[in-house]
């Protein structure tokens, strides 16, 4: 039964805002197609001339390209914000035509979060029971796993950015394709209600902010770029998405708990580096910022009150409630402390993996180089001790229940990662080798992650977990599961390709003072849209 309750002020602004979007682009598309058609017309009829003049044309374009100018697809930087938006208003034909993509990605992003409300505010659709199987579950995503080694086995010849020799650990295609078989699991997961599996989807979600540590140190120690556009685009990547869904679903930031988590641990390891980043070079430097690191994060969550005192400004933004009536007796900043706390310490073992790992390339590269024997037994003993150690920890942790396995996982789930890392890399056939389809899908896990709630599960009401399944063929849940999966995976690839190319349309990389532009243009249309929707939700009120 859905309970979408009132529309919002930012429901309203958002239709507000998509409306004469949507309108202008297909304005711009007949527009287009005119041109095109009065084009092809007149094809025929051009002349040596013309064609040398296009030539000349290319040649001067090339040229300024060549010196550094952006090419004229990015027509909202050649003039001012107001004079666009004047433009845009006005719909003038040049302007549309111009900015026709973009346009046309405005409208496609705006179809994607309607069909978002579609299937989770209204009772166009139904919705069914979760209901799980061990033998179902395992057949899935193994037979997932057999396709994939099928098609998608690929060998890669990448050269190390440290040595230049093909030594290939912790490569890029690894751990996207670790991203993309941890996100099945964590997706299935939710879908089949698989709680057995609890510890283990701990252990994904610890792995994942693990590798923010990691990625975002070694983006920043080795390209020593903190400027605001990097700050920017990455603010976008984590947030655009997640922003709008809030907006139209009138949820609040916390129920997709993953992105508060990665921004908090982002900032973290940006300011880590970012702060004295000339001194960045010294060892010295990088053990203390790491020492304090743990000082931060001790002080905030092991000290009683003090997370409290911190976020409690915040509530407004990272406090949640959920309607479920037995979990009324949280507070609200209950669910921000929970969930952060899990994996508070992992971010940071990601950075020092990060620091070391130039050095531990090194030692692969010597360990390869040496006599055939003593490689092996070295190798060996590694497997063991790895093998070993994961026992005992599955062991002893892992197979507690998950109250108290919740107690120890802060301290241990770097425990298990080290074992995979150490597993997966301990040949140079295993570095070398992927799963370009895992790969594939661990670059969308942020958008899997956030559309499965809405258009492959179901929480029917505002900031409501997932407890029932999109249901588009009743009473055939196996061939229901199919279709809503695939609807799920392709809306979640165009939202990541939509996130990109209204990134590189709105957040410019090289200059700030049109992004601070940006950013206050934005601002002010919010606002502007907003105030209007406010007075349009009180008319009825002053009309009664």
């Amino acid at each position: 039964m859905v309970t979408s309750g009132p529309l919002t002020p930012g429901q309203v602004s958002f239709f507000l805002g998509i409306t004469p979007v949507f309108i202008a682009w297909i304005y711009a598309e007949i527009l287009e197609y005119r041109k095109s058609s009065i084009h092809s017309k007149v094809h025929s009829d051009i002349n040596l001339a013309e064609l040398g003049n296009e030539t000349i044309k290319e040649d001067d374009r090339a040229v300024l390209l060549e010196g550094g100018i952006q090419p004229p697809s990015l027509k909202l930087y050649g003039t001012s914000i107001k004079s666009n938006v004047i433009r845009f208003l006005l719909m003038d034909e040049a302007f549309l035509i111009e900015n026709r993509i973009i346009l046309r990605a405005m409208s496609e992003f705006g179809a994607i979060l309607f069909y978002f409300y579609l299937c989770d505010r209204t009772n166009v659709f139904g919705e069914s029971t979760k209901n799980y199987s061990r033998d179902l579950f395992l057949f899935l995503y193994f037979l997932l796993i057999i396709v994939a080694s099928m098609t998608s086995f690929k060998v890669h010849n990448d050269k190390s950015a440290f040595s230049g020799k093909s030594i290939l650990y912790l490569n890029r295609h690894q751990t996207e394709e670790w991203k993309g078989w941890m996100q099945v699991l964590f997706l299935m997961y939710h879908y089949f209600a698989a709680t057995e599996i609890y510890n283990a989807i701990r252990v994904f979600i610890a792995a994942y902010v693990w590798m923010t540590g990691f990625g975002n140190f070694s983006y920043y120690y080795v390209r020593k770029d903190f400027s605001l556009a990097r700050f920017a685009q990455m603010m976008w990547r984590l947030n655009f998405f997640v922003a709008f869904c809030c907006i139209v679903l009138n949820n609040n930031y916390m129920l997709y708990y993953i992105c508060p988590m990665h921004t908090l641990f982002t900032l973290m390891v940006y300011c880590a580096l970012g702060i004295l980043n000339k001194y960045n070079e010294i060892g010295s430097v990088i053990a203390v910022k790491i020492v304090m690191c743990f000082f931060v994060v001790i002080l905030m969550w092991e000290v009683p009150g003090i997370f409290d005192i911190v976020w409690g400004p915040l509530t407004f933004l990272l406090g949640y409630k959920d309607p479920n009536p037995s979990k009324q007796q949280f507070s609200q900043l209950h669910e921000w402390h929970f969930r952060s706390g899990l994996d508070r310490y992992i971010w940071i073992i990601g950075m020092i993996y990060a620091y070391y790992h130039p050095t531990v390339e090194r030692w692969m590269e010597k360990l390869e180089e040496t006599e055939p024997r003593r490689r092996a037994t070295i190798k060996a003993t590694i497997v063991s001790i790895s093998l070993m150690v994961g026992y005992l920890w599955y062991q002893h942790i892992y197979k507690l229940d998950k109250v108290m396995y919740n107690k120890y996982h802060p301290y241990t789930s770097w425990i298990p990662i080290t074992v995979y890392i150490c597993l997966r890399n301990f040949t140079q056939q295993l570095r070398n080798v992927s799963l370009t389809l895992f790969a594939w899908l661990g670059k969308i896990t942020l958008e899997t992650y956030i559309s499965q709630i809405h258009i492959w599960l179901r929480s029917g009401m505002p900031d409501g977990q997932p407890r029932w399944l999109l249901s588009l063929i009743p009473t055939y849940p196996l061939l229901n599961f199919m279709l809503t999966t695939a609807i799920y995976v392709v809306i979640s690839y165009r939202v990541f390709e939509l996130t990109n190319t209204l990134k590189n349309q709105f957040v410019p990389s090289k200059d700030n003072k049109k992004l601070v532009y940006n950013i206050m243009a934005a601002a002010a249309i919010s606002l502007v849209l907003y105030s209007v929707a406010s007075v349009f939700l009180h008319i009825p009120i002053f009309l009664a």
